[in-house]
């Protein structure tokens, strides 16, 4: 009987420490191997300045487009659309720039045709 229980004690604290060993391995191989995985409060970050830099664009006097799309990832906003003019592109990359959280601009916005 006491054998048994031994047993089952033993088997149980083995499993614990596999279970242990395993999750520390699996810790250090993601943080040593540099992985980038995005947090849900970077996403809220991402998108409150996504929201920000919108919000400004439409408000510039100096931006005459209503076609400018605005993705942000790690703080990196991305400027996608058409503009009527460079000096309008140029604008909306300033204006981009000025707003809180933005660590850098992507400029891909299209100058259309008249």
């Amino acid at each position: 009987m006491k054998t048994t229980q031994f047993l089952k004690a033993a088997g149980g604290i083995a499993c614990v420490v596999f279970a242990l060993n395993a999750g520390a391995q699996t810790n250090s191989a993601a943080s040593s191997s540099g992985a980038t995985d995005t947090s849900v409060g970077q996403k809220v970050d991402d998108s409150a300045v996504t929201a920000k830099v919108k919000a400004e664009l439409l408000s510039a006097k100096n931006v005459k487009s209503t076609h400018i799309h605005v993705k942000t990832r790690g703080g990196v906003v991305s400027l996608t659309g058409t503009v009527p003019s460079a000096e309008d592109k140029t604008a909306a990359a300033e204006v981009a720039k000025e707003v809180s959280g933005v660590a850098s601009v992507k400029n891909h916005l299209k100058i259309s045709a008249k």
